[in-house]
């Protein structure tokens, strides 16, 4: 029997017609677990697209054509492109591990799986975004944010004292919990901050504090109110976490580390297991969160304290993302560009005030600009030779080019742009005086 391609490899049909058979199979198991078969399926065409490259040599043609029958074959199904395709057989290739595959892989959406492969190259990183993502239930946008935002290398790197000051189950996940240094960059905050400015932006963006600072955690109070010994004080941000079953404290410092901070979150956390701490509940956790800090002091700071805190630098968005930085003016842009703002101006108030000087001289209305007003109140002796000076210099301004689109062309309709000379930016139009 001749075949109808006979440029694809031998047993491509029988190779089809088995994968067409486990297709529509997967399609009735879907129906009880959608998206654990999804990805059974697609990680089992990978390996078998990566086993048959290996031992018979098929190339990214065969691959092609592989996509466009089963897209006829399957037209209301999508993922079976030649790309999707590449990434099932990227995918085999990443996770080999069939059991590893079933019980773990298989429990993210297909999604959620080529964007971990996309984006983290280590697997042994890819595996911890991977557990990660299922037990904290990341989104899709969610999980992007992490990796992006390097949580694998933040996650458990706060300095603490835990392993001392809790017990041996509690102190690991707390220890895991924390990081350093924590992403702020959802805040926009100037250098000349102050605690309260930080603090205030934490509470506006309290989704992506609470996204940053992990699952479990939930929101009590800012500056909750604390009576003790008949004075007030207040804590910057307090929490619960649910599966530590304690109070976290959070204080806020716009500075490096000191000492005495570990002294000052030592007497909140007395003071919250005394007055809130529940029966039930664990001892309360500390985190004391500094622009920067040295670890060795740190560690000296918290190695007699005798209740758990962690200390951890946060990070505030140094600069625009670059995709805001070609859209807006640089410093460059601004200097330059404020003096001939201010002489468009001036040439306006100029031909304004010489207008005014012409119909005072009873000389034609229908004059316009300043270089046919000053001929005309030249010739009528109505203007100074200092002013008839300055007018021509600025008759004389050349246009320079501009590099962003929002010119002074188009803002001003004179069909120039102006010289920067920021002394004609201030030039006063009272010395527009006629000659008596």
């Amino acid at each position: 029997m001749k075949r109808k391609h006979p440029e694809l490899p031998d047993r491509y049909d029988a190779f089809l017609q088995e994968l067409k058979e486990r297709i529509r199979s997967a399609q009735v198991r879907a129906a009880l677990s959608v998206n654990r078969e999804l990805v059974l399926l697609f990680w089992g065409i990978g390996r078998d697209i990566l086993t048959r490259q290996q031992s018979e040599g098929w190339g990214a043609k065969v691959v092609d054509r592989l996509a466009h029958d089963l897209l006829q074959a399957f037209p209301g199904m999508t993922g079976f492109g030649a790309r999707n395709l590449k990434y099932m057989r990227a995918f085999a290739e990443a996770y080999p591990d069939q059991q590893f595959v079933q019980q773990v892989v298989a429990q993210l959406p297909w999604g959620h799986n080529v964007r971990i492969l996309e984006m983290v190259k280590a697997p042994a990183e890819r595996e911890w975004y991977i557990r990660q993502a299922v037990e904290s239930g990341w989104t899709r946008n969610v999980l992007v944010h992490q990796i992006e935002g390097d949580l694998h290398r933040r996650q458990g790197r706060a300095v603490t004292n835990f392993q001392r000051t809790l017990p041996a189950p509690q102190s690991e996940l707390a220890q895991e919990l924390l990081k350093d240094p924590y992403n702020f960059d959802f805040l926009t905050l100037g250098t000349e901050m102050l605690e309260r400015d930080l603090e205030r932006g934490l509470i506006d963006h309290l989704r992506d504090l609470i996204l940053e600072l992990g699952k479990g955690f939930a929101f009590v109070g800012n500056q909750y109110h604390l009576e003790i010994g008949g004075q007030d004080y207040f804590l910057d941000l307090l929490f619960y976490h649910l599966r530590l079953r304690c109070y976290v404290v959070i204080d806020l410092k716009i500075e490096e580390f000191r000492p005495e901070f570990a002294g000052k979150m030592n007497f909140y956390l007395s003071a919250v297991d005394d007055l809130l701490r529940h029966v039930d509940d664990t001892p309360s956790i500390g985190l004391i969160l500094c622009q920067d800090k040295n670890r060795i002091v740190v560690e000296y700071a918290l190695r007699d304290t005798g209740k758990p805190v962690g200390v951890a630098q946060y990070q505030l968005t140094e600069s625009l993302p670059e995709r805001l930085q070609s859209e807006l003016p640089t410093n460059d842009d601004l200097a330059r560009e404020l003096p001939r703002f201010n002489l468009v101006t001036m040439r306006i108030r100029l031909e304004r005030a010489l207008q005014a000087i012409a119909e005072k001289r009873g000389l034609s209305t229908k004059v316009v600009g300043i270089a046919a007003l000053t001929r005309a109140l030249t010739s009528a002796n109505a203007l100074s030779t200092e002013v008839v000076a300055d007018l021509r210099t600025v008759r004389r301004s050349k246009p320079t080019r501009f590099k962003r689109r929002c010119n002074l062309e188009t803002l001003c309709c004179l069909g120039w742009k102006a010289m920067t000379d920021a002394r004609l930016g201030n030039y006063d139009v009272r010395r527009l005086r006629p000659v008596t």
